[in-house]
């Protein structure tokens, strides 16, 4: 049986067990460890005692429970939208909006290395596909001013993209888009790491429009599970009204719901967990600059590294592993095509860790 990669333990908040051996760990998304906090771990607990796992029906039907539309309320005044609806996973979120708003645009431009989840909900809005350069501003306007007369566009992009931490131009993007048009925003890696108090990658350019549809992910930044769909109350009436993906699912299980309840209640009362998790990234990438390597400019803790050739590679993961860390080479959408070493930084990792993977790269 194939496997997509070697299973790993996470055994606390920033060490993995791999091999048999005990590793620093600084990969995947769970940037501010919240995955492992003691009081979201018991808030699933309790949830498990009190409502059991499974509320077994859609919400549609008699699936329905309170602390949905808690976590609703809660998330929509944290991004501040006017709503937030609730699905059982991030990839699930832009599929509904799609659902939502089938046939509505003519046109569903996309960013060329966008999430695969924003290519399948493009094909999904049954609109003409028309990529454009990624990151690319100038070649979104060539896109844009090609469009026919009456042309209604919705615009599809990550905020932070997941292979190497850069940001979407959101900006230029909200500028020069037609005042029908939609922007569609998969922000599954900014939201809690970027932006006023977390608010993510809209509110990091200091966006507030509108037209700006912002779907986010609780498995990330917050450490739960499921995602939500941010935006004007209408998004949220189609999306109960039209997407199968809400209607004909049954919820996340209650636990997890009160667990991601409880993290984004402890997020929004530690701001200084955003403040550390910068000030560790800055103090990583000034170290790493000092130490002559060239790193892009850009506020995400999502740090590349391409090797030159599978030599080197095997010289960088031989360096790790000799560090005690953890090597995620990965070979992932997006990012490059002989795989590559994606490290992140984490709000939990001490300075001597820090110190450790700089002297590891360097």
């Amino acid at each position: 049986m194939n496997h997509a990669a070697e299973p790993l333990q996470q055994i606390d908040r920033v060490f993995v067990r791999w091999r048999g051996r005990r590793l620093l760990y600084f990969a995947g998304c769970d940037y501010y460890r919240l995955a492992s906090h003691p009081r979201v771990l018991a808030a699933v607990r309790r949830g498990l005692k009190e409502f059991g796992l499974n509320v077994a029906s859609s919400r549609k039907t008699t699936g329905n429970h309170a602390l949905y539309e808690t976590l609703e309320r809660e998330l929509a005044r944290f991004f501040r939208a006017e709503q937030a609806v609730l699905v059982d996973n991030g990839y699930m979120t832009n599929l509904a909006v799609a659902q939502a708003f089938k046939g509505e645009f003519t046109h569903a431009l996309i960013d060329s290395r966008a999430h695969g989840c924003l290519a399948d909900a493009a094909v999904l809005l049954g609109a003409k596909v028309v990529p454009f350069a990624h990151r690319d501003a100038s070649d979104y306007q060539r896109q844009l001013r090609g469009l026919d007369a009456g042309a209604r566009p919705i615009v599809l992009t990550d905020g932070m993209f997941a292979h190497d931490g850069s940001l979407a131009p959101l900006d230029s993007y909200v500028k020069d888009l037609p005042a029908n048009g939609v922007l569609l925003v998969d922000d599954a890696h900014g939201a809690g790491v970027l932006g006023k108090a977390g608010q993510g990658t809209p509110s990091h350019f200091g966006l507030r429009d509108p037209r700006i549809i912002q779907t986010v992910t609780l498995s990330k930044a917050f450490g739960a599970f499921g995602g939500a769909i941010l935006g004007p109350r209408p998004v949220a009436e189609a999306i109960l009204a039209k997407s199968r993906c809400f209607t004909g699912a049954t919820p996340m299980p209650l636990p997890l719901a009160a667990g991601a309840l409880e993290s984004l209640r402890i997020f929004k009362a530690s701001p200084q967990l955003q403040e550390c998790l910068h000030a560790n990234v800055l103090w990583v990438w000034e170290k790493l600059q000092a130490g002559g390597l060239h790193l892009p400019d850009q506020p995400g803790p999502v740090l590349p590294v391409v090797p030159a050739s599978p030599t080197e590679a095997k010289r960088l993961k031989r360096r790790l592993l000799a560090a005690g860390i953890f090597p995620p080479l990965i070979r992932y959408p997006g990012g490059s095509e002989n795989g590559y070493f994606r490290l992140v930084i984490s709000s939990q990792h001490t300075r001597a860790q820090l110190a450790a993977l700089v002297a590891a790269l360097t």
